[in-house]
């Protein structure tokens, strides 16, 4: 087997599918504890073995290399020449238009888990205050049923829709779990997740609410 070596003058970022990865759901795997460890961090930190080490919990050269070439390959971190940082604004100010990105409507609402929402992009107030409610009573929903859903059929995905006769959504709603913290991200169209916002908002929710997994 070829063995694995550092590449020099790197810095370390999750990347959106990285980032959906680590907050999608509980569960706790050593892919998981590297990407939300690297979420915490003020800035994309420097690849080096100590790093490795603190962000994977692993003290074996080999196991921990062997994560990040996993992590690598299924492009849920990336490196950069150049490190990226955390923005450091009022949530606001920056979370409208990240959700706005993350709709091909320009419409998204994030919502905490008592169906209050935090920030929202293109819904009017009243849509707003009745989506998140929504988004409150399908989690619960979905807690009561997830065994049906996961272990009897397979669908792992804690995510719901609405969806037009063609099957194609119209609002989705997807939980984002951050330390004990659940909030549900709203989002009217298609989806666009795979986009640096996505980064960003995942980056500003663990640094502010990830206090433990």
């Amino acid at each position: 087997m070829k063995q694995l070596t550092l590449a020099e003058n790197v810095h370390v970022h999750p990347t959106p599918a990285g980032a959906y990865h680590a907050v999608a759901t509980t569960e706790a795997t050593p892919a998981r504890q590297l990407l939300r460890n690297l979420l915490l961090q003020e800035s994309s930190p420097p690849l080096t073995l100590q790093n490795l080490f603190a962000w994977s919990a692993m003290a074996e050269e080999d196991k921990a290399l062997d994560l990040l070439h996993h992590a690598q390959q299924v492009k849920w971190v990336q490196g950069l020449a150049t490190p990226l940082h955390c923005p450091n604004l009022p949530f606001e100010q920056i979370l409208p238009d990240l959700l706005a990105g993350l709709s091909n409507k320009g419409k998204a609402l994030l919502a905490d888990s008592e169906g209050f929402y935090l920030a929202t992009s293109g819904f009017p107030h009243e849509v707003a205050e009745e989506l998140s409610a929504l988004g409150a009573e399908l989690a619960i929903l979905h807690d009561r049923r997830s065994g049906l859903l996961a272990r009897n059929m397979g669908l792992n995905s804690s995510a719901w829709s609405i969806v037009d006769a063609a099957g194609v959504s119209k609002v989705g709603f997807w939980p984002l779990y951050v330390g004990k913290e659940r909030f549900m991200l709203v989002v009217a169209g298609l989806p666009r997740f795979n986009q640096p916002d996505f980064t960003t908002l995942a980056w500003l929710l663990n640094r502010r609410y990830a206090g433990a997994y």
